[in-house]
């Protein structure tokens, strides 16, 4: 689960990390309000929406007077960003985050995220802040720093050294640096984070380390924990088959292909879309209905793809361990029945149950194409929705 940047500075601050003052606004008279309760002589006007690349997009903006933040709060609310992240479509600004203004000495990269080989918190710094750290790793990978952190011990004085001596900072700094590398992984464990990403980390004029941006993601399977990480979610931010799914405890998330998937197991739904590829044609979603599916689950999922306007065809490819292909079955014939079929629909079923499983979809009616192999479903499922367009 995602967070805003307002609403990410909120948890951090809880544990001590060193954030500017701001107010989150969702009308341009608060928006006016929050500047004038921060003071000047200088305020950043934040577009917030769950995406990079505000600042490029002309979602950022370094204002010097009460005037000018009425002025691009009135401009950004309830318009439409596009940055890189959004895709062309971009995302609607329904809410700012009015900042009080930092006078910048120098920028750096901070973040700390999971690192499945080690199963430990890992942390990656660099000096190149500001920049998308995909792109540091590019062109200069020598200005990155990487370790993990042992839970058994938590941020030990030796991470915060090699930290502060990869940044430059020595004395004072070194001990802000400290500090802050040490607080946010407290933040980071005790809210069960997957992502926590500070870009950039700056040193003001003053001499003061201070996140400037924060970006927060939450493990989704331990909100149950979290009542009040909960409460933050923004639905607006989201899309809505996929806010749908998660009512169903469906692993899903939206593509812009043409060929909805439905498929049982992560592995076997990632194999699914690159032979699609393979064919020339995309997937439209990424549909893990799990092992132990029932028949409203696999009904729900087959909903939700089928209300995808962008599908063209549609693919279920499931391998029956745990899950049965017969539940599959009942629960595609139960869906097509109440919603209708009006696109091409392959399915390749194999393993538990498989025989009752063809032979309910059979007996069904259904205007369905079996498929003997992934090769042979994928390769049916693009020819379909070519004959279709």
């Amino acid at each position: 689960m995602n967070i805003h940047e307002y609403q990410a500075k909120s948890v951090l601050r809880e544990f001590g990390v060193p954030v500017p003052r701001g107010a989150s606004a969702f009308t341009v008279q608060e928006a006016v309000k929050a500047a004038h309760d921060l003071g000047g002589p200088v305020w950043v006007v934040k577009a917030q929406i769950h995406a990079g690349g505000r600042g490029k997009a002309g979602g950022v903006k370094v204002v010097k007077s009460i005037a000018d933040v009425e002025r691009e709060a009135t401009r950004l609310l309830g318009s439409t960003l596009v940055t890189h992240q959004t895709g062309p479509h971009g995302k609607v600004v329904n809410r700012l985050y009015v900042e009080e203004g930092s006078a910048i000495e120098r920028e750096f990269y901070l973040s700390a995220l999971v690192d499945r080989a080690t199963s430990r918190v890992a942390f990656v710094v660099s000096t190149e802040g500001g920049m998308e750290i995909e792109e540091v790793a590019r062109t200069h990978p020598d200005k990155i720093l990487t370790f993990s952190v042992d839970p058994a011990t938590g941020v030990m004085p030796h991470h915060a050294r090699r930290a502060a001596q990869v940044l430059g900072l020595s004395g004072d700094l070194a001990k802000q640096a400290s500090a802050v590398l040490g607080s946010l992984y407290d933040a980071f464990i005790a809210k069960d984070m997957s992502l926590l990403e500070i870009n950039p980390l700056v040193l003001t004029k003053a001499g003061q380390l201070i996140c400037l941006d924060a970006k927060i993601s939450f493990d989704d399977n331990a909100l149950y924990r979290h009542a009040d990480v909960s409460a933050l979610r923004d639905l607006t931010e989201e899309d809505e088959k996929e806010i749908e799914a998660s009512k169903f405890d469906l692993n899903y998330i939206a593509l812009e292909g043409t060929i909805g998937c439905m498929v049982n197991g992560a592995g076997l739904a990632m194999a699914t879309m690159d032979i699609i590829k393979l064919y020339g044609a995309a997937p439209a979603n990424f549909l893990d209905v799990g092992g132990g599916a029932s028949k409203e689950k696999v009904a729900a999922a087959f909903k939700i793809i089928t209300a995808d306007p962008s599908v063209k065809g549609i693919l279920v490819n499931i391998f029956g361990g745990i899950m049965r292909c017969d539940i599959i079955a009942e629960g595609i014939v139960a869906a097509v029945k109440e919603v209708g079929l009006k696109v091409p629909l392959v399915v390749r079923l194999e393993g538990t149950n498989v025989d009752p499983g063809k032979r309910i979809i059979a007996e069904s009616k259904l205007n369905v194409v079996s498929a003997d192999d992934l090769d042979d479903a994928a390769q049916k499922i693009v020819q379909a929705i070519g004959r279709n367009t």
